[in-house]
């Protein structure tokens, strides 16, 4: 038995002596179509030409000067930049909006080439080979697009939602789809080859990652699958969190480093056994790591950008004010460049996470979201003896939906590595 105070974590009424609970996925995860327009940046910026590219919730697609932060153009759709985020390829800019268009840009201007409507919203970021671009839409279609002119090549219907950022690799494209599937597609003619089943929505706002014949899928039915490339077998799987994941993992020197949407960075073996995890101040989102110069660096819901050692060490934090989406931050010289929910697109020092220059985009009204335990439930589970089964599902408060509030609980757990960072900046 252990004792968890839920009293600033939405279960202010709540305080028990619990012997064990579990999480439970109540319905559809529909979290990312609920947040509100704003000035917030929930996509990841690109770097191409001493320039940074990037979407934010106030419609615009901006681009400013990577070192010095000033604005050089910036183009407005005609609803968020939400998730999705841009690429380039020989100075033409590839972005979807909530719109539902997928949007050619060139890079120096900022003037539209041309525009692609799809059937409902795009929160997919685009895989580019050859002239070739593929990417999904809610409508349910995976969508290969001539890069010259936007002319459309093939489409694939999935059972759901794409939202999914899709790999290429070797001939095929591989996306996940909110109805539970990982799909290989051949490129060129856009045919299932095979599919994959999860038990819930596949979504990843970066591509899969892939090495050695295996491609690492995550899901938000809480596992980490690594799938054989040729023929979509299970080879293993790890369980990761309680609230899903929505990041593939990086891999770097043979370790797979798996983000979660429970505050949690893990680091695993290539067969799915844990070597350490770093728990970040509070339950919710953190985003997929990027190793920089032998450090790991990540955004978190909690408004930090963290710098850990390889072995899981906190070197240090820079704290936002707001949530950080960024999927992948960009690396430039020792310039670490990401944007938050605060309004802001931030350039700090990779070394020592001092505040260099931060950029305001068109609005400060921050995006607001759900909870990320909106669609779950907290089981509680009692130790009463089993002639007492039938009384305790009449009156239990497993049988209770929970609210979960502005937040969700902060659950216990024996973490490897304590956080021992002393803050270098925090920018007020």
């Amino acid at each position: 038995m252990f004792g968890e105070d839920f009293s600033d974590s939405g279960f202010s009424d709540f305080s028990a002596e619990l012997s064990e609970f579990e999480i439970r996925k109540i319905r559809k995860w529909d979290r990312v179509w609920k947040i509100s327009e704003g000035g917030s940046i929930g996509v990841s910026p690109l770097f191409y030409e001493g320039k940074i590219y990037f979407g934010s919730m106030d419609h615009n697609i901006y681009c400013i000067n990577a070192e010095t932060g000033k604005e050089t153009w910036r183009f407005r759709t005609n609803d968020r930049i939400l998730i999705a985020s841009p690429v380039q390829k020989d100075g033409i800019l590839y972005n979807g909006s909530y719109d539902g268009y997928m949007y050619a840009f060139d890079t120096k201007t900022g003037k539209e080439k041309w525009k692609f409507k799809t059937g409902d919203t795009i929160a997919s970021t685009v895989a580019i080979h050859g002239n070739r671009i593929y990417f999904g839409s809610n409508d349910g279609f995976v969508y290969c697009l001539n890069s010259k002119n936007g002319s459309l090549a093939w489409r694939f219907k999935t059972g759901d939602h794409v939202a999914s950022a899709p790999a290429f690799h070797e001939g095929m494209v591989y996306i996940g789809s909110f109805d539970g599937n990982l799909y290989a597609l051949d490129a060129e003619t856009g045919k299932e080859v095979w599919r994959f089943k999860t038990g819930a929505e596949v979504y990843n706002e970066t591509a899969f990652t892939i090495h050695n014949n295996v491609i690492y899928c995550p899901s938000f039915d809480n596992n980490l699958y690594a799938i054989d490339l040729r023929t979509g077998k299970e080879i293993w799987r790890f369980r990761v969190g309680k609230f899903g994941i929505g990041a593939p993992p990086l891999l770097h020197n043979e370790t797979l480093f798996q983000s979660c949407q429970d505050g949690v960075m893990y680091a695993l073996t290539l067969e799915g056994k844990e070597k350490w995890r770093f728990r970040t101040t509070n339950v919710g989102v953190i985003l997929r790591a990027s190793v920089f110069k032998d450090r790991l660096y990540f955004g978190s819901e909690d408004g930090n950008f963290y710098c850990l050692t390889l072995q899981g060490k906190e070197m240090w934090r820079f704290k936002t004010g707001g949530s950080i989406f960024c999927y992948q931050p960009v690396f430039h010289k020792n310039n670490v460049y990401f944007g938050s929910y605060d309004c802001y697109l931030y350039c700090i020092s990779s070394e020592d996470g001092k505040l260099i220059w931060r950029f305001a985009t068109s609005s400060f009204v921050q995006s607001k979201l759900p909870p990320v335990g909106e669609a779950f439930e907290m089981v509680v589970k009692s130790e009463a003896p089993a002639e007492d089964e039938i009384q305790k599902k009449e009156d239990s408060y497993a049988d209770k939906n929970v609210d979960f509030g502005e937040e969700v609980y902060s659950v216990k757990s024996e973490y490897s590595f304590k956080s021992e960072y002393q803050t270098k900046t925090e920018y007020r």
